[in-house]
């Protein structure tokens, strides 16, 4: 049945028998009104696919769209047709896109967990950052504009973690389309998102600033904890790192700690001092962990929320609120290169990949250089005197950063004798 179809046509229009029936528009071909037994009249185009394949979009329900309304829209569906698209397919898939919180739920289990060490990261910014933000959207929807504002609001926070979001959004849609969860040569919403400029930081532990840290990590009251933090103080090993060792990894004959998996993709072999291998032996055993630094439930590690929880309460017992926890492990690179130690074996105990990455302490190294020639001139000065050569350290010698003997009763009662 074909009318022309406007107010008076389509309040009229009844369904024909006990299902559904279609009064097509006699202005526009494949253009229609769908009416329903119960009464509801709905706006349709009908058209064929490339391949012949019939299909039946809607376009809006009678009353919320006039007649007129409707055929300008059904036009442009039909137009698309002849262009060789499939609008019904298009609405299809746009119904089935993913939201951003199930793309984060998929790139966490199928991507970041299994093939990526720093997987506790992207989760907390991902569950921290991205999905309050965009949790409810299609992921296809989101645009530049979306990343750049939520940006800016992290940088008012902080520019580093600002900056790790951009970059893991990013990776987050790049991995999506070349996993056929976008459509292929969707734009990436984070590139051309500018940066925020981070400053190189510059912060290592003074001697006192260390002796205080130490009086605070020996009044915590789990050992676990008081051996991890004196462990990171003495080998400069990375937070996570140190926590994932296991003790297959600790030989004491040979005085070596194996770090299995580290940042770097290789096995690095941490030499043991002698308090470190006292530390070490004061550690209980068993439990069903053969972690060294065993978590809460059976078979686990302590957590990173755990050690970050004792930090905080650490560095502000110390008075050093601003220190991060990775400040420890540039300390012991700033300690090395003040007692004279090459940048090449200062990369070496700190596992760095790049010499760049060690060059942040040749100018310790120049300092440390700097005072050794003062002592040396003081000495000439006094041998042409006549008078004794000066016996005082020079200020920052490595006399003056030993660390303060730590209680009798701690993990550490056997690393000062």
């Amino acid at each position: 049945m074909r009318t022309r179809l406007n107010k008076r046509s389509c309040d009229a229009a009844v369904a024909q028998g006990t299902g559904w029936s279609i009064v097509w528009d006699a202005h526009l071909r494949g253009f229609g009104l769908r009416v329903l037994p119960s009464g509801t009249k709905t706006f349709v185009v009908f058209y064929r696919s490339e391949a012949g394949e019939k299909r039946l979009v809607s376009i809006g329900r009678f009353g919320e769209l006039t007649a007129d309304e409707a055929r300008q829209q059904a036009r442009k569906v039909l137009a698309e047709a002849v262009r060789g698209g499939d609008p019904a397919q298009e609405r299809k898939r746009a119904r089935r896109a993913l939201t951003v919180r199930q793309l984060s739920n998929l790139y966490l289990e199928e991507h970041s967990r299994p093939h990526k060490r720093s997987w506790r990261d992207d989760e907390q910014r991902l569950a921290q950052y991205v999905v309050p933000a965009w949790g409810s959207r299609k992921a296809q929807g989101i645009r530049r504009t979306d990343v750049a504002t939520l940006h800016r609001a992290i940088g008012e926070r902080g520019r580093y973690v600002a900056n790790r979001t951009l970059a893991l959004v990013s990776h987050l849609f790049s991995w999506a389309e070349r996993e056929g969860l976008l459509p292929e040569g969707h734009p990436n919403p984070a590139r051309g998102v500018r940066r925020f400029r981070e400053e190189s930081r510059d912060r290592w532990l003074k001697p006192a600033e260390v002796r205080a840290l130490v009086q605070a990590v020996e009044s915590d009251p789990s050992i676990q904890i008081r051996a991890y933090f004196w462990l990171l103080l003495l080998t400069g090993c990375r937070k996570r790192e140190l926590l994932r060792v296991e003790w297959r990894d600790v030989d004491f004959d040979s005085g070596l700690l194996r770090i299995r998996n580290t940042k770097n993709d290789r096995t690095h072999f941490v030499p043991l001092t002698e308090p470190a291998r006292q530390i070490l032996k004061s550690l209980p055993r068993g439990g069903g962990s053969h972690y060294v630094f065993a978590g809460p439930r059976k078979g686990e590690c302590t957590t990173v929320g755990q050690v970050d929880s004792a930090w905080r309460r650490i560095r502000k017992a110390a008075g050093c609120e601003d220190a991060r926890l990775h400040d420890l492990r540039r300390t012991v690179g700033s300690w090395l290169a003040q007692a004279g130690a090459s940048l090449h074996l200062i990369g070496h105990v700190l596992n760095h990949r790049s010499p760049a990455t060690t060059a942040v302490y040749a100018r310790l190294a120049s300092d440390s250089a700097r005072e050794a020639l003062e002592d040396h001139s003081r000495a000439v000065l006094a041998a042409l005197t006549g008078s004794a050569a000066p016996s005082e350290p020079a200020s920052g010698s490595s006399s003056a950063r030993e660390v303060p003997e730590p209680r009798r009763e701690s993990v550490a009662a056997n690393v000062v004798p």
